[in-house]
């Protein structure tokens, strides 16, 4: 298993071994110590599975009350995934990072918590599978409009589909105090 750096600090790409022969494939997706020697020491408590059409758009998404790090890769299809900082004071506040996700690069991207979350699919459907270091709680889910240009993210799809929640999201400006504080070089 490999971690890549990525541009914002804490957002990892990890890169599984795979072990491939004529019956198919064996990879690792998850390996607790080997996570906690690459910096992702949160537990995960919480798994979840979506499947969208070719051009949706689901995003971008946080918690402000219940801030969950994100574990995600996709099994089935393609998708571009990306992280956004929202940590106030931080280096790298508002600026995003984009990877392709697909069940065939096998690719995984841990976002921590204090980041952003959303995804566009590319393939004509694609499954994605993401763990989460805390539980779904409605009342400090938020969501951040997905063109904000106060973000500037080049998304490869014009026209998404969105939900109307994602649809009606604000942009980032919208959030005063609503957003996470930035307590150094380590992320939250």
């Amino acid at each position: 298993m490999k971690f890549h750096a990525t541009p914002l600090p804490g957002v990892v790409v990890v890169e599984p071994t795979v072990f491939e022969d004529a019956r198919g494939f064996f990879m690792e997706t998850y390996h607790a110590p080997r996570f906690a020697a690459a910096g992702v020491r949160l537990p995960f408590v919480q798994d979840n599975h979506t499947r969208s059409v070719k051009g949706t758009l689901r995003g971008l998404h946080f918690q402000v009350t219940r801030p969950q790090g994100k574990l995600v890769r996709v099994v089935a299809g393609e998708v571009f995934d990306v992280a956004v900082d929202l940590r106030r004071g931080a280096p790298t506040f508002a600026r995003w990072h984009g990877q392709v996700l697909s069940a065939e690069n096998r690719l995984q991207i841990y976002i921590p918590p204090g980041f952003a979350h959303g995804f566009c699919v590319l393939s004509d459907t694609a499954d994605v599978l993401y763990k989460c270091t805390d539980v779904y709680d409605p009342q400090g889910d938020r969501s951040i409009r997905w063109d904000d240009p106060a973000i500037g993210i080049d998304w490869p799809v014009m026209e998404p589909i969105l939900s109307p929640k994602d649809a009606a999201a604000p942009t980032l400006d919208a959030y005063d105090g609503d957003l996470f504080p930035y307590a150094g070089p380590e992320t939250p």
